[in-house]
């Protein structure tokens, strides 16, 4: 079910550069969300900016939800600056989620950057429904982008963190790291982050065998898929579904279903 509420920001801190976690009272959300969904925000009353901000449910908790986020431009920054006990439009929960299968035998999460953000929540719920910890994969540029590391240890996560400078863990790729990991076909690896980044990761899960799902992000308008602004192309031959909607037909996806070269892939890495 989903809903349109007024909820309560009940904290907002900077976790990192320019990074923020928020946490909401959202009683409704908490009991309907699955990890892999999403809300909309409003982040001003007035009409700039006019349009509501989607961000992925980091945690879903007994009465809350937690987002995880970075400013990116003028609606984050507003958002960045809410203070607990101020009341937040809620649209949500949003989109498909995670599937969450039994029968793999290896879970493999796979985050870049900001893209950590969809990722405690699914971890939350392996562990919870098939009673697995998975391993996780925690990318970025530097180590101080490096974020809730301890958040899955505590779930019993073996984390492996990549650095392009080498300044934490090891100086790799994401997908370099994932080719260490060496998944095979009772593994499915949940991939989220840049597009160059979950392309290349996606290209070494499929040629090890393994199933792979990827979390897309998109700028978006509506949320329920009438505004049209987050389709990306898929491979798919079937009649009006070449192209798809992030919104309503995601965010997650079938890595083989994304037509990845539509995106125009500038570097391989």
């Amino acid at each position: 079910m989903r809903y349109l509420l007024d909820c309560e920001v009940v904290e907002n801190d900077e976790v990192a550069p320019e990074q923020y976690r928020m946490l909401i009272h959202a009683p409704e959300l908490s009991r309907s969300a699955v990890a892999g969904q999403f809300c909309m925000l409003q982040v001003a009353d007035g009409l700039a900016p006019f349009l509501r901000r989607p961000m992925c449910f980091e945690r879903i908790l007994r009465d809350h939800v937690s987002i995880l986020y970075k400013i990116e431009g003028e609606g984050t920054r507003l958002l960045s600056k809410m203070r607990p006990g101020t009341t937040l439009g809620v649209q949500g929960p949003l989109g498909n989620g995670f599937p969450i299968d039994r029968r793999f035998e290896r879970h493999i999460i796979v985050a870049g950057g900001i893209g950590v953000a969809t990722f405690p929540a699914l971890a939350e719920a392996l562990v919870q429904k098939c009673d697995v910890a998975p391993d996780v994969i925690l990318a970025a540029r530097s180590k101080h982008l490096i974020l809730c590391a301890d958040e899955f240890r505590a779930l019993g996560c073996k984390v492996h963190i990549a650095t392009d400078d080498g300044t934490a863990g090891e100086k790799l790729f994401a997908s370099q790291m994932l080719a260490k990991l060496a998944p095979g076909p009772a593994s499915r690896v949940y991939v989220c982050g840049p597009m160059i980044m979950m392309k290349t990761t996606s290209d070494v899960a499929i040629a090890a065998g393994a199933d792979c799902v990827v979390s897309l992000e998109a700028q978006m308008a509506c949320g329920d898929g009438a505004c049209l602004g987050c389709v990306v192309e898929s491979k798919s031959e079937k009649e009006g579904e070449k192209m798809v909607r992030v919104c309503l037909d995601g965010p997650v996806f079938d890595t083989i279903l994304i037509d990845w070269e539509a995106h125009n892939m500038a570097y391989d890495r």
